[in-house]
């Protein structure tokens, strides 16, 4: 799988490393106690609707890049450094990548998941 953004007709990877997490306790854990993540890696958090979702970088040591989508479209993007970052926005799939991988992504851009 990789995780593809696309905006004015261009097309790039931002990830080929991309991990899905659909289960409450994944959900929960996210990249919480993980010492680091590779340069080529996405978390990605898929919900069944579109609603508030919170992220929080307690027990993160590191900065991460985290995007909020609806329906294929970005809705926010921003950057949560380690341990003390809080981000919110209407999402129904949040993807958190390495810090600076997400640089280039806008609201409006379409992000998505291919296989």
């Amino acid at each position: 799988m990789q995780l593809e953004h696309r905006a004015d007709g261009t097309r790039r990877t931002l990830a080929a490393d991309v991990e899905v997490v659909d289960t409450f306790l994944s959900r929960a854990r996210g990249l919480m106690f993980r010492r680091s993540i590779p340069d080529d890696y996405a978390l990605v958090f898929e919900f069944d609707d579109a609603d508030d979702r919170d992220l929080h970088m307690v027990f993160v040591p590191f900065d991460i890049d985290a995007v909020w989508i609806v329906e294929g479209a970005v809705t926010a993007r921003k950057r949560l450094p380690a341990w003390r970052g809080l981000g919110e926005a209407v999402a129904d799939t949040v993807v958190e990548l390495p810090a600076g991988a997400a640089a280039g992504v806008e609201p409006g851009d379409r992000v998505r998941v291919v296989e």
